[in-house]
């Protein structure tokens, strides 16, 4: 009699165990939340990847997005100083003298439900700043496009974009010869 209520008891606890392992097995689809043009808003941290020739460059940078405007606060201008001053030991002086450079991307935002993202037509803009090159303070210039569209992705709330730098000018005289320095952010994270 007790093997018959504690085999009956052990049938119970089977089928309760394996009802809950299918019920949370549903739970565990993914539905997706709609995404909105406002979702793009917020505070992000971002993986910038800077290119240039064959050199490669990674960095982890903080940036902002509201009301159609990315702002970087501390843009790294790295690679648009080494373009200009090409030796390495002024180089870094003149970054050091620079300081945070503050840098802005405009964006035109449309939803896509099909593909649960809002695309971002990016319209970056001019980056200005002064530098000291060969003991005179002169005006940088470095005119900026995107070529393909960023977007916000619904189903991890990142950013990613792309823009590069077409040109680069000094006082009023363009850098030539001049290799292109491209920039992407592949995978942002919203704070």
């Amino acid at each position: 009699m007790k093997i018959k209520k504690v085999l009956h008891f052990l049938m119970l606890a089977a089928i309760a165990v394996s009802g809950m392992s299918l019920i949370s097995c549903l739970e565990d689809q993914y539905t997706p939340i709609p995404v909105k043009l406002s979702d793009v808003d917020g505070n992000y941290k971002a993986r910038l990847v800077t290119f240039q020739g064959g050199k490669i460059n990674e960095k982890i940078i903080d940036f902002n997005a509201k009301d159609s405007l990315i702002t970087f606060k501390d843009f790294p201008a790295r690679e648009v100083v080494k373009t200009i001053i090409t030796d390495p030991a002024k180089a870094d002086t003149v970054l050091a003298y620079l300081g945070k450079v503050e840098y802005k991307i405009k964006f035109k935002s449309k939803l896509n439900t099909e593909q649960n993202v809002v695309e971002l037509a990016l319209e970056p803009q001019v980056m200005a700043f002064q530098i000291p090159v060969e003991g005179v303070t002169k005006n940088i210039s470095v005119k900026m496009s995107a070529k393909q569209k960023g977007f916000y992705v619904g189903y991890d709330t990142s950013l990613r974009f792309a823009w590069e730098a077409e040109k680069i000018t000094v006082g009023e005289t363009e850098v030539t010869p001049y290799q292109i320095i491209k920039y992407e952010v592949p995978i942002s994270i919203k704070n």
